[in-house]
């Protein structure tokens, strides 16, 4: 299923886009549609690390995370 979104752009971003979008032989759907889904990778990360310093699960001792390494590699 494929859904609509309608967006305004300022008229510079509009015209940047139709630029690229011309450059390249792609659509301005596939750009919107990339950084749209970059933002939302980022902002779920974002999110993800601020819940977890919030919500502190489990913590590890440095001597602990060493013994599970071989560093003399």
């Amino acid at each position: 299923v494929i859904s609509m979104l309608a967006i305004r752009l300022p008229t510079e971003v509009e015209n940047r886009l139709v630029a690229l979008a011309a450059k390249t032989g792609r659509t301005k759907t596939y750009y919107a549609t990339k950084a749209i889904l970059e933002f939302i990778e980022d902002m779920e990360d974002t999110y993800l690390a601020l819940d977890r310093l919030e919500t502190i699960q489990k913590t590890w001792k440095q001597e602990d995370l060493e013994a599970d390494v071989d560093l003399d590699d």
